[in-house]
């Protein structure tokens, strides 16, 4: 529940500090006095509306895992919204993006407009009526339904993708085969690039080396002289000698290579080298390259073999879909069964709202992910967008109390004039209803009838500016703004009876 809320620097109010306690909290005051304004300041905090004070903070008492959004946890919750060059949000003093603060408090704050038609919509009706199925049986099989339909829509999103790649299949083969061509043709090793740029580079010497070696090897013809002068001066001539065998090795290599090089056609090893500079710069080396031809193989031989795949794609989702349509079934019959016990209490509580009788109808649809019934709701024949906007309000409570689950405290419901448009009666019926959701939920309402005003938990008068402010009513006071509601500015003394009668009768 909010347990307390505050305000200050608002283009209506410049200071509003309140207290809330669970079950229904009602505000109310004359036309134009900011109630609106100011339940879309509480809103703003959980990213319903936009900020328009300077500073709005709520502190919350709610069991919600704040570590799962990267927030540190606390007992308490404080959210906090700062309005300077841009709106700033906090969640116990920690920075917050308004998108986060939605997903965090949207299955906790509920909103209620006279312009949301999403109530009625067929998935929020069958969410609803699931809910209400007692039964472990019905939510492993929509546990299951869920499971198998999106394996059945990830197999018809990839059949149809193969579908489209069928569709282009020749000219792809055609590329696949360039490609696998280009490459396959040049026929490129690992290291072959290297080597032959090492030939080039001993080519360009090859002269050089051949005129240096042939002078080189006037040497050996010193080396018996020198071994000799070793000898006559009694010096170890092994290191002579070993030098001597290297260097006769380094000759006989190299006279070997440059015969080697002789063998080779230049302006082939130029254009093989001109080849593979090619491939290169294509793909960055060989051996990308050769993946690339790898790939491209692989490639060319899946859309070769794309009619087979496609033949077991389609059989495999006809299967997905005959399983998925027999748990659709399933899952209608549990609704059918379900939707007459609730149907019985929606028309009670109809009844006792002023409104005719109720149908809750199953139609055949499309497969989605709730299955393929299509829930429609009508009253007395005529469906819920064509009614008046109080019969809306009416029916759409109707529902909310047939549907409630009773498992305990189900969060923060926020509702905007829920009375509006109503008669007397009508509008007792409506406060009833909140009344007893209000056992389930902590309710904010403002309303311009004496009913609902009569029924609050805690009550709440805005005044007007120039001294608009949010003030508590109890006793004498709350007494005689009921009297105002029902008589008009000027009070009569039968209207404070009368509230005085109201107040009693509700508590």
């Amino acid at each position: 529940m909010i347990e307390r809320f505050f305000l200050k620097e608002h283009f209506n109010f410049d200071k509003v500090e309140l207290e809330f306690e669970r079950g229904l909290v009602v505000f109310t005051g004359p036309s134009g006095a900011g109630k609106s304004l100011l339940l879309s300041s509480i809103l703003a905090l959980f990213g319903y509306k936009n900020v328009e004070a300077k500073v709005s903070e709520a502190l919350i008492n709610i069991d919600i895992p704040l570590e799962e959004y990267g927030l540190e946890p606390d007992e308490d919750i404080v959210i906090r919204a700062l309005k300077k060059e841009k709106v700033r949000y906090f969640i116990n003093d920690q920075s917050i993006s308004k998108k986060s603060i939605q997903k965090i408090f949207s299955s906790y704050v509920h909103y209620l407009s006279q312009k949301d038609t999403s109530f009625f919509a067929s998935e929020n009706i069958l969410a609803m009526l699931d809910e209400t199925i007692d039964a472990e049986e019905f939510h492993t099989l929509k546990s299951s339904y869920t499971r198998v339909y999106q394996e059945f829509g990830q197999k018809q999103r990839e059949l149809q993708a193969l579908r489209q790649k069928q569709n282009n299949i020749e000219e792809q083969k055609e590329f696949l085969r360039f490609e696998i061509e280009k490459i396959s043709s040049i026929d490129p090793k690992p290291g072959e690039y290297e080597e032959l740029l090492q030939i080039k580079k001993d080519l360009s010497k090859k002269e050089k080396i051949a005129q240096l070696l042939q002078q080189a090897e006037q040497i050996f013809e010193h080396e018996g002289s020198v071994d000799e002068l070793l000898g006559l001066l009694e010096k170890d001539s092994g290191f002579f000698t070993a030098a001597m065998d290297e260097l006769r090795d380094i000759i006989y290599s190299e006279s070997a290579r440059l015969q080697e090089l002789e063998d080779i056609d230049i302006e082939q090893t130029l254009n093989r080298i001109e080849q593979l500079s090619g491939l290169i710069r294509k793909y960055g080396s060989i051996e990308e390259a050769l993946l690339k031809l790898q790939e491209k193989k692989d490639e060319l031989a899946t859309i070769e073999n794309i009619e087979y795949e496609l033949l077991h794609l389609e059989k495999e989702i006809e299967q997905l879909q005959e399983k998925t349509l027999q748990l659709a079934r399933e899952l209608s019959s549990w609704r059918q069964c379900e939707a007459q016990k609730v149907l019985q209490k929606i028309n009670a509580y109809a009844k006792s709202l002023k409104l005719p009788q109720v149908q809750l109808e199953f139609e055949r649809g499309a497969l989605g992910s709730s299955g393929f019934d299509r829930a429609v709701v009508r009253l007395a024949g005529v469906e819920f967008d064509k009614i008046s906007s109080g019969e809306y309000n009416r029916l759409r409570l109707g529902f909310m109390a047939a549907m409630q689950s009773h498992k305990g405290y189900r969060g923060v419901l926020i509702l905007d004039e829920i009375d509006a448009n109503i008669s007397g009666e009508e509008s007792m019926a409506v406060a009833r209803i909140l009344k007893e959701l209000a056992k389930e939920f902590q309710i904010f309402a403002i309303s311009h009838q004496a009913q609902l005003a009569s029924v609050a938990d805690q009550h709440f008068l805005v005044r007007k500016a120039p001294e608009a402010s949010v003030i508590p009513l109890e006793g004498e006071k709350r007494i005689k703004e009921i009297a105002r509601i029902i008589s008009g500015e000027k009070i009569t003394n039968e209207a404070i009876e009368f509230a005085k009668k109201m107040l009693k009768e509700s508590g």
